[in-house]
């Protein structure tokens, strides 16, 4: 395939993973959680695979082995870590249940289609470096998506909306991941898009260790702790794996 066909392929693939998030539906909260917190162990490991086993290493192979790449690493963290704090971007991973959260609902679609963007932006830019490097860096992104919008479409349906609203308006917010590839695909005749790799390096290592770590890092018990470290261990031996396989 053509680069911008894996682009529009990957876009559309992320957007349908929106859907996902009717599975709460079938599930009581006790069970979501269950549910949740391995896939949110598993997306941390993913990120930080994604991270320092497929973009940082293109990055460096088209940047050079320089300063400058690792600094862009540090923008990117520190750019999320400002989205944060200023615009109280909420990108917590827990259902809330018995509460009508109606202003979270709306902030939560805005950052979570202004985070699909942005990974689209970075997404999109792995694939005009190398098609290898972006299947990794769209697997990592895909595995934080599902715990991500299970959480979300859970906030949204118990804020007030209906299954069918959350559902159309999740799909919106998703399809923004296919605008940022395009407008990189587009961008990248003029441009030289290599900074977006270690850029967007730098946000799944914030993603992971700010947002996904701290929900599992507490003491949930021998047997849950076992299951989270072992999630997590699984996310980073995929995207091994997965390095391995696509080098070959």
């Amino acid at each position: 395939m053509s680069t911008l066909a894996w682009i529009v392929t990957s876009g559309v693939a992320m957007s349908a993973i929106a859907l996902i998030g009717s599975v709460t539906l079938l599930l009581k909260p006790e069970q979501l959680q269950r549910l949740l917190l391995p896939l949110v162990a598993f997306a941390a490991g993913s990120l930080l695979g994604g991270a320092l086993l497929h973009m940082l290493p293109g990055a460096i192979e088209e940047m050079g082995f320089r300063p400058a790449v690792f600094l862009w690493v540090l923008a990117g963290f520190t750019a999320f870590f400002a989205v944060e704090q200023f615009l109280h971007w909420h990108r917590g991973h827990r259902v809330i249940v018995g509460v009508e959260p109606r202003p979270l609902t709306y902030l939560v679609l805005i950052g979570d289609g202004l985070h699909n963007f942005l990974g689209g932006l970075a997404v999109a830019a792995a694939f005009i470096v190398d098609v290898r490097v972006g299947i990794g860096a769209w697997l990592a992104a895909a595995a934080h998506e599902i715990p991500q919008e299970l959480g979300d479409f859970g906030v949204l349906v118990h804020g007030g909306w209906n299954r069918k609203r959350a559902l159309f308006y999740n799909l919106l917010s998703g399809l923004t991941f296919l605008v940022g590839g395009l407008i990189a695909y587009a961008a990248s005749a003029r441009f030289n898009l290599t900074f977006l790799l270690p850029l967007a390096a730098g946000n799944f290592l914030y993603i992971a260790a700010s947002d996904l770590v701290p929900e599992v890092k507490h003491n949930h018990g021998l047997r849950d702790n076992a299951v989270h470290l072992a999630a997590l261990v699984s996310g980073i031996a995929l995207l091994y794996l997965l390095r391995v396989q696509l080098g070959e």
